[in-house]
């Protein structure tokens, strides 16, 4: 089982239907899956057609999904963003400042990191060092 962690807390999976790896997608999938070494600009062209991505981190330690995330923005990609896999409380508001819509961990972390400990970072647009440092 999976949990999904929004600025809200915990909730379940809502996302009906799967995703698919982008080294697999075919023309009429809608939901892709991520995986860091992929190329996020593969997309360009097809981004208003994708619902939703979802990338994933192998590790807590490995920070390329962010960057994908970001990339994705950028491209112009509007759906629904999800990272999964370990992605820690306390990289929560990085997920989110990021693009990330929403982050699934499994029920082991969300065990080990409760939902008090997410909800912590909830409030993740008024924790911005940039902007406290630009007045």
């Amino acid at each position: 089982m999976t949990v999904i962690v929004t600025d809200k807390g915990f909730g379940p999976d809502d996302f009906e239907g799967g995703f698919v790896p982008l080294t697999e997608m075919g023309e009429a999938d809608t939901a892709l899956e991520i995986a860091p070494a992929d190329d996020p600009r593969e997309l360009v062209g097809r981004l208003g057609e994708i619902a939703a991505i979802r990338v994933t981190f192998p590790a807590f330690s490995d920070g390329r999904g962010f960057t994908h995330a970001r990339d994705l923005r950028s491209l112009g990609f509007t759906g629904r963003l999800r990272a999964a896999g370990h992605v820690i409380a306390d990289q929560y508001a990085m997920a989110r400042r990021s693009g990330f819509d929403e982050i699934e961990i499994s029920d082991d972390l969300a065990a080990r990191q409760t939902e008090d400990q997410w909800l912590a970072r909830a409030d993740w647009q008024s924790h911005n060092y940039q902007a406290r440092l630009r007045g």
